[in-house]
């Protein structure tokens, strides 16, 4: 009997030590070991690209802009797509290593263009405004509007704003160009824009028209015989300049930068004077 009971109890401690070992083995299976931990840090999906380097895996800047908007953005007698902000907006994308990729929008549709990530930025003479400040993110100006005063060639009497008093200025009643004339004393003739003003001065039916300094340049490079002069201009202006989606800081940097370097080394005076005769960055 006792060698009976001796035989058992050997069994059932080999039964024990056999469970605890394949406990001992589950256990060590169940623990990540340092060198798996290491294998999924290596297989952890890569972080989030900044907009700049998204840009540049994609090889394209998208690009919003009308072409309808002469000389800014327009399509040329051959129907290419062309203008200042067009050719500045190229040069730009070569700079950054990408294609330039124009999304033609209207006017009224382009901020929402931009809202839905249609493009990635907009080249279309947008002013900065503290208005739009709030929503959107401005690259450096890369070009400036000023208001001039515009007489017929031969006017001596009006050579400042001053001037205008008691005289007829040609002026859109809808543009703050009108408060200009109305402030210095002119008589406000209603026009429908700057053509109908032009025509209505080289006409002799108005003495003067305060307007958009962009538009005279644009004219005189256009018909360089027009009989109309420049003669006095308001200091400053408005600034225009790309306009990108808040959050895209990488790549609003790397447009201005792109910028500096054109008016840095005469690429942007190029171009500036082969639309308006002139450098328009000031």
């Amino acid at each position: 009997m006792k060698k009976l009971s001796l035989m058992i109890l050997l069994a059932l401690t080999v039964v024990l030590l056999a469970a605890c070992g394949n406990n001992a083995n589950n256990n060590t299976a169940a623990e990540p070991t340092a060198a798996t931990n290491e294998g999924a840090a290596a297989t952890a999906a890569p972080a989030e690209q900044n907009s700049l380097e998204a840009v540049k895996a994609s090889g394209k800047l998208r690009i919003g802009t009308e072409g309808t908007y002469a000389p800014f953005t327009f399509h040329d007698a051959a129907g290419k797509l062309t203008g200042f902000d067009v050719e500045i907006a190229e040069e730009v994308s070569k700079r950054l290593g990408v294609e330039a990729e124009f999304v033609e929008t209207q006017w009224d549709g382009i901020f929402a263009g931009m809202d839905a990530k249609r493009f990635d930025v907009i080249f279309n003479q947008v002013s900065i405004t503290d208005e739009r400040k709030v929503k959107y993110d401005f690259s450096d100006s890369y070009i400036v509007s000023k208001a001039v005063l515009i007489v017929s060639e031969d006017n001596e009497d009006i050579k400042t704003f001053a001037d205008l008093k008691g005289k007829k200025a040609g002026q859109s009643l809808t543009s703050n160009l009108s408060d200009i004339a109305r402030e210095n004393g002119a008589e406000i003739v209603g026009t429908e824009g700057f053509n109908q003003a032009i025509d209505l001065l080289t006409s002799g039916r108005i003495d003067a028209t305060v307007n958009d300094g962009l538009s005279y340049l644009d004219l005189k490079k256009q018909k360089p015989d027009v009989k109309i002069k420049q003669v006095d201009e308001v200091p400053g202006g408005s600034e225009s300049a790309a306009v990108f989606l808040k959050g895209n800081d990488e790549l609003v940097k790397a447009v201005s930068d792109a910028i500096a370097e054109m008016k840095s080394d005469g690429t942007y005076l190029k171009i500036s004077e082969k639309y308006f005769g002139a450098d328009v960055s000031k």
